[in-house]
Parts: structure tokens; sequence; C-alpha cells
């Protein structure tokens, strides 16, 4: 029984920590149609300025600045990679974030000699806790209670503030928001800054987990968090929040077992799936082109 606590509850920990990068997906590819590559390789960043930061400042001070500096990362993303091909055709802003992911992988690698660097503990979420027997770290059981909170103060922010509103016009119809009056550049930033935010918050739960930061240490958590994303209905917020849920238990539930070496095949073959029986995912509006 105990064992089988263990696993759920990392699981539903890895599931909060991926629903915070999938988060940073949904609301981009809303508003604008893409799919932000290289936000798995921001989420890395995070936790390599982490790294840096908290080796020649006191956690208390490196730790906001991190998240200060992973939104502005992701401002300066948008500003340089995506802005100038606002409008280019899709697979040219597909391409570049392609393209801003290898640089960040390389930028990564140049800094740190491809040596994998250690992620500092941090007071409180690296302490161990006893739950029914089972040990485990503080940061397990905070994680799922701090992603519920912030997908709340996120769900009313979009609906009753007036970037929010802003957002929730050109993710409806982006010509008409331009002709109207809004200012797409300034919610295109708040989004990119937004979902920056969220995945330097999610870097901090992750690595005091899995400490050892390398400059692909972005790739798979991205992934498996856009898997989540598309498969909770890829522009849902909810969506994104419960597709990561069931990717996380339903990683961990395997790499538990004697299928463990499938892991990472069955978050795919869980995309393929849903793709097929239900290609909006299972929160996702269908959508239909007008004529």
């Amino acid at each position: 029984m105990q064992y089988y606590l263990s696993i759920i509850l990392s699981g539903i920990s890895l599931g909060g920590q991926y629903a915070l990068i999938a988060i940073g997906y949904t609301m981009v590819y809303g508003i604008l149609r893409l799919i932000n590559f290289a936000h798995g390789d921001v989420f890395m960043v995070a936790g390599l300025m982490m790294v840096y930061l908290s080796a020649w400042l006191p956690l208390p001070i490196s730790l906001p600045l991190m998240l200060l500096l992973t939104a502005a990362l992701g401002f300066l993303i948008e500003r340089a990679a995506y802005k100038p091909l606002r409008s280019a055709p899709r697979m040219s802003s597909m391409i570049s974030a392609i393209g801003v992911s290898y640089l960040l992988q390389n930028l990564a690698t140049y800094v740190t000699g491809g040596l994998p660097q250690m992620y500092p503990k941090i007071p409180f979420l690296s302490d161990i806790v006893v739950i029914a027997g089972v040990s485990t770290k503080w940061v397990t059981i905070i994680t799922p209670f701090l992603v519920l909170a912030l997908v709340i103060a996120l769900t009313q922010l979009i609906n009753h503030s007036k970037v929010g509103m802003a957002m929730r016009a050109v993710a409806k119809d982006f010509e008409t928001s331009q002709l109207m009056g809004i200012k797409i550049n300034s919610v295109i930033s708040a989004t990119f800054i937004i979902g920056s935010f969220l995945a330097g918050l999610g870097s901090m739960l992750y690595f005091t987990n899995y400490q050892s930061i390398v400059p692909l240490s972005g790739a798979l958590p991205g992934l498996r968090a856009f898997v989540a994303a598309v498969f909770g209905g890829i522009g849902s917020i909810p969506g994104a929040v419960v597709g990561a849920f069931i990717i996380g238990i339903s990683e961990t539930v395997i790499k538990g077992s004697d299928w463990s070496v499938f892991s990472d095949a069955f978050t795919f073959a869980l995309l393929i799936i849903i793709l097929v029986v239900k290609p909006t995912g299972l929160f996702g509006e269908k959508t239909t082109d007008k004529v």
C-alpha cells in the first residue's frame, strides 16, 4: 500500500510540474496558433539561472530574480523571434521557434561546457516529510495545491481583468481585435511573460526533485507538457492541467512497473490515440471555418 501511495504522490507532483509548462504552450497557441517549441528550453534556462544566481546571491533574492529573468526571457524571445514574423506564414514562426530552441540549448552548452549542474537545495521544499509511512519531499505535497491556486488566479485574471478580456478577444478573432483598438503586441507579450513565469516556477519544483541539469533537460519535459496540452485540448487552460496530471501519473505508474522502458512511448501513443478519437482533445472546442 505504501509503495502505491508513493507512486501516486510522485505522479501527482510530476503532473503539476508538467501543468505549469503546459499552460505556457496552451496560452500561446490560443492567441497566436503557434506551438512555441522553445518553451521547454526556457524551462531549462530557468533552472540554470537559478544555479548560477544562487552561487553568488542569497536564495530569498536569487529565487524571485530567477522568476523575473525568466519572464523577461519569454518577452525577449517573443519580440526578437516571433513579432517580426507576425504577418508571415505560420510555418515561418514554427521554424523560428525551433531555431530559438536550438539557440538556447547551444548557449547552455557553451556556458556550462556540457557538464551537469546541480540545482541548489531550497529550504523547506527539499525537506523530507512522512505521510502514512511514505517518505517524500515537501515539494511533492505542495505542488498540486500550488498549481491549483495558480490556475484559479490565472482563470480569474483572464475572465475578470482588462488584460484577460483582451486575451480572449484576440484568441477569438485576431484581425477584428486589432481593428477594435486592442494593442495586439502588448497582449501577446503579456501571454509570453505569464507563460515563461510559470515555466520558471515549474523549473523550481521540478529540479528540486531532479537536481541534475544539462542543456537537454528541458526537451523531454517540454514535449510531455506539449502532449498534455494537446491531450487536454490545446487552447484550454483547465484541459492542459488535467492532461498534465494524467500524463504525470501515467508516467510514474509505468516507471514503477516492469514496463518502465516504455514510459516515453506510452506518452506519445496516448497522444496518437486522442488525436484519432478526439482531435480537439478532452476539453477542446470544435471550430468551424467561415466560408
